[in-house]
Parts: structure tokens; C-alpha cells; sequence
């Protein structure tokens, strides 16, 4: 079977064993088992008895081996230019499905041979938007174990978006054993220390038949990754946003405070043409008074003036970013005042510092802000001084490279 049937298109070459290509692999559909190997003892009893499950085949190693055995064979990193990663799709090899019935629970997922998906035109997800996403990271240690970073967060977060989007939902330990099978499965696209993430998507959709407006009769939860740089092509240098007073991302009692997949295309048209006049990215403002910020179109905001550190307040149209929860602990930790609460454009045309924060910016600085044609400069060159120690601070947690005393990473041998 040609790659392109699998995948769907046109992919990178890469081995999946050193001699060994991936297109030689047993398949059916567009599903694939990897050699027989021992999970790693830090998955949990249940998902080590499913993913081995999924990995019982003939295998070009001999059967029985343990993984440990077998590792430094199997698990070679991917074939491509680590140096020159960005914020951009790449193929992996595995991901992980699972499917429930409305007023149901999920049952036992399966890892499957990463490709493409059927879906029903009625589908729910495809008619009126009924979807969720979320969005964590991998991180390689220096001894080649792997991190992630509270992904309980991201599993309640998404229990709080189905429940306003009457979708059923993974439990927590549905959701984490999953992201752990499916980075697992995927460990060589991991990337080297200090070279990048391994970005993970879970997605949850209604993907049963629907035509009139209701929920769908069935969900599928799917989780697939790729391995990422940084998110915006300034890389860790200072961004420049500009506020839109006229087009506004989210209104009060709407879903501009759960992951939704609909938040996500309303802010394309404002993007599209900051981006085209040279700006990085839109700051959103709330749309009753239209002065107070709410976020930038997939990241939170953060203004510094002096000790004081102020974000918006969770207040049901801004996105409780995992990023931003974590980095106002980090900043609380290290002395300083950090304050939710209404924040004016005033506020930030006067601070000493502005930065984002979220899953794919980690932290970004904000070199400039342009309100109304106004422009205001923060800095002279790179990070200011604060956002610059609290990045240090998280990233560092982050890749396992200080002690974790906020029990926040989850650590996969």
C-alpha cells in the first residue's frame, strides 16, 4: 500500500524502523500495530493492559521482546530538520480514537495508524459547530524521558466546554491515560531537548447524523499530534498587536469562555487583516463598553506596571488558559502582585510591560500595541525584565529542567 493511500496525501519520508519502511507495515484500513513492547510502568494498570493491546501483531523484532529491549532500535527520532520547526502541521504516525452515544459514556479508545477520518455530511460537528478542541505539550528531557504539563487541567476544561456544548465528555482519567498512550506511540517525533514540542490536539465532535438543530446522536473524542516551534514567526522576539474595536470575539452568555471550535473561525477575519497590514496578531476588547481586554485571538494578556502584574478576570467570555492559570502562580511564587480584574486600554498604553500567554505561545512579550493609530512601544529590544523571569521560570518547569514543586508535569519513561 502506497503511503499516499494511508495518509491521505503526499508525506515525508521517515523510517519507522531502521530497516524498515513504514509502507511495509501490516495495515488494515488505515490502521497499524507496532512490535510488542512493555508500557512503561508510569501509564496507569488499565491503560497498559488497552495500549498493549494495540500493539500485538507480527513484529520485524522478536516477539515477546520488551521494550526496553527494543528501544533504542524502534524509537529512533524522526527524519527531519529539528532546527527549522515551526507552528505548522506535521504527520505523525499514531492516534488515538474513541466513540460514545449520546447520553452515554465513552467506551474503550484504540490507537489507530494516523490518517484521514470518515465523518457523515449531517454530522453534528459539520452543521452547527458542535466541537471542542484542546491543546498541551510533550517536552524530551535531557535523559530522553518525556514531560507533559497538567494535563488534568486541560481534561476538566474540556468536561466544562461539553457540558455547555450538551456533549458528553472523557472522565479525567479517560482523557490523561489517552494523551499518555497517544505521545507514547508517537515518542520519536518528540523533539530533541530545546528544539521544539510535541504539540497534542485532543479533539471532542458530534459526529452522528443530524439534520434538524440538536445535539448529535454520537461523539467521537481523537487525539493526534505534531511536533511544533514557536508559534509565532517572530519566534521568542517582541510581537506587535493591534486592538479591534469593531469586530469582538466573544459576548457575554455566549461560549467565548469554553474551547469551542466556533470562537476559533470568528476571529479569522480581524487576524487576516492585521496580519496583512504587519501586525502578529489582534487584541480583542469586550464588546458592551469596548474598553476593557478581553484576549488576543488564541492566547491571554497580561499587563505589568511595576511589582504588579494584572489580567483580565475569567468572567465567561475569555478562555481560562492553562498557560495563564500556571503563570500567575509562577508570578505570585516569585513576589509579585498579580490582580484579575477589568483591565482599560488606558491601563496598557501606560505599562512597562505587556505579554501573552497559552499553550502554543508559552509566554510571548509584546513589543508594541496600536490602538486607534496610536502606536506604544514597550522595551528596546527582546523580553522586558518580568516577562523574561517568568518565562525562564515556566519553561524550565516545563522541560523538567528545575525541581517541580508545583506537582504540575507528568513525567513518561
Amino acid at each position: 500500500m502506497e503511503r499516499s493511500a494511508v495518509f491521505g496525501g503526499p508525506q515525508p519520508n521517515y523510517l519507522l524502523y531502521p530497516s524498515r519502511n513504514s509502507s511495509s507495515l501490516p495495515f488494515s484500513g488505515h490502521r497499524a500495530r507496532l512490535p510488542n513492547f512493555s508500557p512503561p510502568p508510569s501509564l496507569s494498570l488499565k491503560l497498559q493492559k488497552q495500549v498493549s493491546s494495540c500493539f500485538k501483531a507480527v513484529s520485524p523484532f522478536k516477539r515477546g521482546a520488551a521494550f526496553s529491549d527494543t528501544h533504542r532500535d524502534t524509537f529512533e527520532l524522526a527524519d527531519i530538520d529539528w532546527d527549522d520547526l515551526g507552528f505548522a502541521y506535521v504527520p505523525t504516525d499514531y492516534m488515538y480514537s474513541m466513540k460514545c452515544t449520546k447520553g452515554g459514556n465513552f467506551s474503550k479508545g484504540e490507537l489507530q495508524r494516523y490518517g484521514n477520518i470518515e465523518l457523515n455530511p449531517s454530522a453534528g460537528v459539520l452543521n452547527y459547530g458542535q466541537g471542542l478542541f484542546e491543546g498541551l505539550k510533550a517536552y524530551r528531557k535531557e535523559d530522553g524521558n518525556l514531560l507533559l504539563f497538567r494535563p488534568e487541567e486541560n481534561a476538566m476544561r474540556m468536561i466544562m466546554g461539553a457540558e455547555r456544548m450538551c456533549m458528553p465528555s472523557p472522565t479525567i482519567d479517560q482523557f490523561v491515560d489517552a494523551v499518555k498512550a497517544t505521545v507514547f506511540a508517537n515518542k520519536r517525533w518528540v523533539p530533541p531537548p530545546g528544539k521544539g514540542s510535541l504539540y497534542i490536539r485532543p479533539l471532542l465532535m458530534g459526529s452522528g447524523a443530524v439534520l434538524g438543530l440538536a445535539p448529535a446522536p454520537e461523539y467521537t473524542f481523537l487525539i493526534y499530534v505534531s511536533p511544533v516551534g514557536n508559534y509565532f514567526k517572530e519566534g521568542v522576539a517582541p510581537i506587535h498587536l493591534i486592538v479591534e474595536h469593531e469586530l469582538h470575539r466573544a459576548t457575554p452568555g455566549g461560549t467565548g469562555g469554553v474551547k469551542t471550535i466556533g470562537n476559533y473561525a470568528a476571529v479569522l477575519k480581524a487576524q487576516s487583516a492585521a496580519k496583512a497590514r504587519g501586525f502578529s496578531d489582534v487584541l480583542y476588547l469586550d464588546c458592551v463598553h469596548k474598553k476593557y481586554l478581553e484576549e488576543v485571538s488564541s492566547c491571554n494578556i497580561f499587563v505589568v506596571k511595576g511589582n504588579s502584574i494584572s489580567t483580565p478576570a475569567i468572567k465567561g467570555t475569555i478562555l481560562p488558559g492553562i498557560t495563564r492559570k500556571s503563570i500567575i502562580d509562577v508570578a505570585r511564587s516569585q513576589g509579585f502582585q498579580v490582580e484579575e480584574r477589568l483591565v482599560t486600554v488606558d491601563e496598557l498604553l501606560d505599562a512597562d510591560e505587556v505579554f501573552c500567554t497559552g499553550t502554543a505561545v508559552v509566554v510571548s512579550p509584546v513589543g508594541s500595541i496600536t490602538y486607534k493609530g496610536k502606536r506604544v512601544s514597550y522595551g528596546v529590544e527582546g523580553f522586558g525584565a518580568v516577562s523574561q523571569q517568568l518565562y525562564s521560570v515556566l519553561t524550565k518547569l516545563q522541560m523538567g529542567l528545575i525541581e517541580d514543586k508545583m506537582n504540575w508535569t507528568v513525567e513518561l519513561s
